[in-house]
């Protein structure tokens, strides 16, 4: 276990959080295929309250624990650091244990609430069990989020990668080899077999739990280290709580204003789409669900670029912002834009070429969910951005301009919706379209205020990422040159899903490489990730050929 540097941290750690949602979202297609739809309907019905209630528990907490932890360790508050580690465990324990209780004692009347008086389907019985089967999780998750904050505050992203990835592998194998036995080897209840694929959360928190665990207790001298000979000053427990809470609002505010652009589709774009523009019901009610769930489970691959970049940069950031290295802060800054915009814009761009194969394989044939999709991809790369500046601002303390940012984006996102959908409609572009640029708008207005501030307030000049950003475009747009040529000779439209798989991998390996050769060539990849990590991966690549 090793301390990672900023751009180390931030491939390690996108990697992990990539290949977790990969996984997430790989599961679900022989998960589906073995419970069916009843089946599916009742895992939704435990996971809906159990995010619900696990938000409630510990959001915003394992990134405010990260950033915490991290100011302490620079500052060489060893005794306050790893009080505020104690505190962080009790306070979760309890907001666990908190929720647990009440999930159990509530499922029967939250399973009347969900499910009513319809009959014919999932029982009330039936979402009462797999309520309180998913409520042993908030027991663990919170505990487990604190680790990874204490670990990711010292700058050690690797184990809590890795971390992630078990929690999620021993899930996926839970939830599909169980499901499978259950239902179709020992012939067993859907209710029971639904019931093995929720407890699958809690066997992964508590395998990877125990892994952070075994990791900490081996390396506790080098986290117990203290480097300075600073006297610590008296800090009450009080104190570091209250911190520990200011620190977690914005991170909850952000989560939070991020569903709310969601919302605002969820109440008005149906209506207008129905009572207005004269689109049936269902395809109204189609185009929402790809907004709200599966077109975002997919877009979540793209957006967890961001969440694997703050990762890293939350405990480097806050390292340089309390040494005062004001200089090292405005690179910091400008490597999260570099980076961001260097893995997201040529995977949105390409996601977008591909949507009718990727949309095929993971729901089926659907030349809506194609059309929406293939624009709804980029609000991807807006959100990434969105985030990584928010994160950013929200790190150097400036919560004032952080909830600003957050309020215009979402005004502008409201006020733009309707006549963006009315306008895209007039003009014979879809409707829904609209809806879809009014998200972009609203988050762009959110990454602009606080790149001006920036600007404004710490000198962050943004020269040379608008050059790097220029280079990139034009590698993203030769990439995508050569994707669309590849379609006369492969073409994508294929109905055979096992098909679409092989001729994904092929666009992705030769749009992926001519990207990466590219910016290679014009010196883009050295100067965002410097040239021993650049030289260690192509060394890497160099010897698996061989």
């Amino acid at each position: 276990m090793k301390k990672n540097s900023f751009i180390q941290g931030a491939f390690i750690a996108t990697m992990g959080i990539v290949l977790s949602k990969i996984l997430g979202i790989i599961y679900v297609i022989p998960f589906y295929a073995i419970i069916g739809n009843q089946g599916g309907a009742l895992y939704g019905y435990a996971y809906s309250i159990y995010s619900i209630f696990l938000g409630i528990s510990s959001a915003g907490i394992p990134l405010a624990m990260s950033k915490i932890i991290s100011e302490y360790n620079v500052l060489g508050y060893y005794n306050a650091k790893e009080r505020a580690f104690s505190i962080g465990k009790k306070a979760l324990t309890i907001m666990g244990v908190f929720s647990f209780l009440i999930l159990m004692i509530f499922a029967k009347p939250l399973a009347i609430l969900i499910i009513g008086n319809v009959e014919g389907g999932n029982s009330i019985q039936d979402i009462t069990f797999v309520i309180r089967v998913i409520s042993t999780a908030i027991l663990i998750v919170p505990i487990l989020s604190i680790y990874r904050g204490y670990l990711q505050g010292h700058r050690f992203i690797t184990p809590t990668s890795v971390s992630q990835v078990l929690e999620q592998l021993v899930r996926v194998i839970i939830i599909v080899l169980g499901s499978y036995l259950s239902l179709k080897v020992f012939n067993l209840s859907l209710k029971t077999t639904v019931g093995i694929s929720v407890f699958s959360a809690t066997i992964g928190a508590i395998i990877s739990w125990l892994y952070l665990v075994r990791k900490s207790n081996k390396h506790k001298e080098l986290l117990e280290k203290n480097n300075t000979n600073t006297e610590e000053p008296f800090i009450s427990d009080k104190q570091i709580l209250r911190k520990i809470l200011i620190y977690a609002f914005p991170f909850i505010m952000i989560d939070i204003f991020k569903s709310l652009y969601t919302s605002v589709d969820v109440v008005m774009l149906v209506k207008i789409l129905v009572n207005d523009l004269s689109f049936k019901v269902t395809t109204a009610e189609s185009v929402i669900s790809i907004f709200s769930t599966w077109g975002s489970k997919l877009t979540m691959i793209v957006i967890s670029i961001a969440t694997g970049v703050m990762v890293s940069l939350i405990p480097n950031l806050t390292r340089s912002f309390v040494k005062n290295d004001i200089v090292d802060v405005r690179k910091k800054i400008n490597q999260t834009i570099q980076v961001i915009i260097f893995l997201v814009l040529p995977m949105t761009v390409g996601l977008s070429i591909l949507a009718q194969p990727v949309w095929d394989i993971f729901y089926g044939y659907s030349k809506l969910g194609t059309d929406v999709f293939s624009y709804y991809i980029y609000t991807a790369l807006a959100t990434t951005l969105f985030t990584a500046t928010i994160t950013i601002t929200q790190v150097l303390k400036e919560y004032k301009v952080v909830f600003i940012s957050l309020i215009t984006g979402l005004l502008v996102k409201v006020i733009f919706n309707a006549p963006l959908v009315y306008g895209f409609h007039k003009l014979g572009i879809p409707a829904y379209h609209g809806a879809t640029t009014a998200t972009i708008l609203g988050y762009l207005i959110c990454v602009i205020i606080c790149l001006a501030f920036l600007h404004s307030k710490y000198k962050v000049e943004y020269e040379d990422t608008l050059n790097k950003t220029i280079k990139i475009i034009v590698s993203v747009i030769i990439m995508s040159l050569v994707l669309l040529s590849m379609k006369f000779v492969i073409p994508l439209d294929q109905t055979n899903r096992l098909l679409n798989i092989p001729i994904i991998l092929l666009y992705t390996i030769v749009g992926g490489g001519i990207f990466v050769l590219i910016n290679l060539k014009n010196r883009v990849l050295v100067g965002i990730f410097g040239k021993e990590l650049v030289n260690k991966f192509i060394s890497k690549i160099i010897r698996k050929k061989r």
